[in-house]
């Protein structure tokens, strides 16, 4: 129960009782209220600033945790872009160099993405930068993985080509050294055993026994086998891909015939002396792109350095030539 006050009027020398007006209790009321919600939004206004709600807090953990996952990506990217690095310069100097390929371009391998901005709805974040940056990065290891995986198929199908090239281009002698009496003669000025006059001679000749075997010095086809070139009395050629062609003539027989698949080293022939020929010898040549190269530079796949290098000197000797 409110107390009831009283104030003394000195007119009646009474006390009277103090009478409060509505709207002045209004009025008080009113202020109350107010400083009441001021105080409260002050409060939680300075509460929002210094104080963290648990569900703050666990936001505040996870942002944390996401930048941290951020810095751990970026280091792995890092490491991964030392190992792609290490990749495309073995690649560059290694493997395109060894299969006659031209080096891809640095601005290729690492070119970044132009135009339209491709990262607008990252942007606004307070960590947009750092999630920008890190897809970005992403972006373009994603690219030099693509440059780099399309690069390696192509070494992979040039190797494939490359083992059939070494497989195909002529490399053996095409008679065994146990089975030869000698090189007789060798590619350059000779002279001609019937006429006596000097010229070029073609090829190389090997003297051997008749029925002496000889061997496909390459993988190929046979396009001849037969006695219808003026000199060479019987031959075969085989083509051999990639322009090259060999050329065995004066043979006594035949183990092969036209169209046939050779690898290197096998049978084709026989030693003989038929055509424009002084005693039994093959006559071995060589064509590239339809010109007759020097047969010397095709032995490496069975001579060994000191037999190579004496049929290089043999080879040299301006004498008489056997065809």
């Amino acid at each position: 129960m409110s107390k009831v006050k009283y104030y003394y009027d000195s007119e009646t020398l009474s006390y009277r009782k103090i009478e409060r007006k509505k709207r002045r209790t209004f009025k008080y009321i009113s202020l109350f209220l107010l400083a009441s919600a001021l105080f409260g939004f002050l409060f939680v206004f300075i509460a929002s600033q210094y104080i963290e709600s648990p569900k703050e807090k666990a936001l505040k953990r996870e942002l944390s945790n996401m930048q941290l996952q951020f810095q751990l990506l970026n280091k792995k990217m890092d490491e991964t872009q030392d190992v792609l690095a290490n990749i495309e310069e073995r690649d560059n100097a290694i493997y395109r160099l060894y299969f006659e390929a031209n080096p891809i371009p640095e601005e290729q391998r690492k070119a970044g993405f132009g135009g339209i901005n491709r990262y607008k709805d990252l942007e606004g974040f307070d960590n947009s930068k750092l999630i920008i940056e890190s897809h970005r990065r992403m972006d373009i290891l994603q690219k030099q993985i693509v440059v780099q995986s399309r690069s390696l198929d192509e070494i992979a199908t040039l190797a494939k080509d490359k083992e059939k090239f070494l497989a195909s281009i002529p490399a053996i002698q095409p008679v065994n050294n146990a089975e030869l009496t000698r090189m007789a003669s060798g590619y350059g000025y000779r002279t001609d055993p019937f006429t006596k006059v000097r010229k070029f001679h073609f090829g190389m000749d090997f003297t051997a026994p008749r029925g002496t075997p000889v061997y496909a010095s390459g993988d190929g086809v046979v396009t001849r086998a037969d006695n219808r070139a003026t000199g060479y009395g019987k031959h075969i050629r085989i083509d051999h891909g990639y322009g090259y062609v060999s050329l065995y003539a004066h043979l006594y027989n035949y183990n092969v015939r036209a169209n046939q698949k050779v690898k290197r080293g096998d049978l084709i022939g026989f030693v003989g002396s038929t055509g424009r020929s002084e005693a039994p010898h093959l006559h071995y040549e060589i064509f590239k792109d339809g010109e007759r190269i020097n047969p010397i530079n095709f032995y490496y796949g069975n001579l060994s350095a000191e037999e190579f290098s004496d049929l290089l000197e043999k080879a040299s000797l301006e004498n008489q030539s056997l065809d």
